[in-house]
Order: structure tokens, then sequence, then C-alpha cells
């Protein structure tokens, strides 16, 4: 867990306002109780009113809110809808992440900013396309991230199967469907694959390296969405 992280679910255990000994907070996110001590220091120094001591535990002793991050009413409204849409729309681990967005952006905003309706009045409703790629839209996620070659099953619009070695460079989503446009190796050049109709999604664990000419700012000119 990274130390911005940390402070934020130390300052979210200690909003309830009781004692909480080092100890159980290091248990709590699994750091040791030498790590706790160094960032409530860190939250001190930052002017976080924490009081309390080593060996006897740490109180907040004043509600805390986001400095002035004064958010309009359409700010607030862009950033719930963007939430839901990934909610709706993008696999599991992406959902719970929007979902805890917007419990940290809710929980510390001063009293009297969050509408009664916590949605907005907007819905979004995920077609059952959308919903089809959840299942290897992580491993994507993370073969983008990571840079890594992929081995897909894919079923083409006819119906065929398709086995390939990919480059997946980045994920599109286009209102009823996500895509991934990828270098494929066995077609020596870019292709977009529909995530919905993949069969299976192989890690290969190899990196592979931005080349020129395969990478996606090549295939962003080659459409004529370069700069």
């Amino acid at each position: 867990m990274r130390p911005t992280d940390r402070f934020f679910e130390i300052i979210q255990t200690l909003r309830d306002g009781k004692l909480h000994k080092a100890t159980d907070l290091a248990e709590r996110l699994e750091v040791s109780v030498r790590t706790i001590y160094r960032d409530i220091d860190s939250l001190v120094a930052s002017g976080i009113p924490i009081e309390g001591a080593r060996g006897l535990g740490y109180i907040l002793r004043a509600p805390v809110f986001l400095p002035p991050l004064a958010f309009s009413q359409t700010e607030m409204e862009a950033l719930h809808l963007g939430a839901a849409l990934v909610q709706q729309t993008a696999d599991p681990e992406l959902q719970q992440a929007a979902a805890r967005l917007i419990d940290k952006v809710d929980q510390v905003m001063p009293p009297g900013r969050a509408p009664v309706d916590r949605d907005w009045g907007m819905a979004v409703y995920g077609a059952p396309e959308v919903q089809a790629s959840f299942a290897f839209m992580p491993a994507i996620r993370l073969a983008v991230r990571e840079k890594r070659v992929l081995q897909i099953s894919y079923r083409r619009q006819d119906g065929a199967p398709s086995d390939r070695r990919i480059r997946p460079l980045q994920l599109e989503y286009w209102g009823r469907v996500w895509t991934c446009t990828a270098w494929c190796e066995l077609r020596d050049g870019f292709r977009v694959f529909r995530v919905d109709r993949l069969v299976s999604v192989t890690d290969t664990r190899q990196n592979f390296e931005d080349a020129p000419g395969k990478r996606l700012r090549d295939y962003l000119e080659q459409i004529g969405y370069g700069e």
C-alpha cells in the first residue's frame, strides 16, 4: 500500500473520534508499528489534528475535510456520473475502485455539500455486450500497463475462431462494447479486437518494448488522430 493510501486509511479510521492504538492500526493496514509511528508523525507535521503518544494511542480531535477543494455542483455531478459509468461498464476491480473513490470524496466533503440522492439524479445501465467483456478486462488492463504480450483466442465476426499473439496498447469503450487496440504479431499490423468476442486470454509473461511503427501513437497517426 502506498503511503498516501495509508494516510487516508489512518485518517478514516481515526474519524470515529475514538482512541486507536498503533498496534491495531498496524494490523489493520498490514504494516509494522514503526511504519504507523512514521505515518502519524507525517500527518501531524502536515497539520492533521491527531493527538496521542506512542504506546498510548491516537485520536482525531477535529473533523478533517479536503482543503478548499471546492467542487462545483456540475463538477460533483460529472464525478459521480463518471464513477457510475465505471461501475456499470467496467470490470469488478474497477467497479470497486470507483465505489471507493466516491466514498472517499463524499466522506471528506464539508457538511451540506452532498445531495440527498447519492446518484445525483442520474442512472447508468450497461449493455449485455459490455458485461460479457468483464472477464478478460483485468488481464488486458494489466498487460497494457506493464507492456505484456498476450496469447488470445478470438471469435471473429463470422464466428470462425482465431488464435493470436498480441501487444495490447489500449482499451476503448464505445457505449455498447469494449475493444482492445493491439499490435498483432500474426498479421504484423495493428488490429482492434472486441473484448466480448474473446474466448480466452493468457499472459505469456513476456514483456514488449515500444518499437517504432508498433506504438499506440503510430496507430493513432495511421488513422488520422495523431498530432
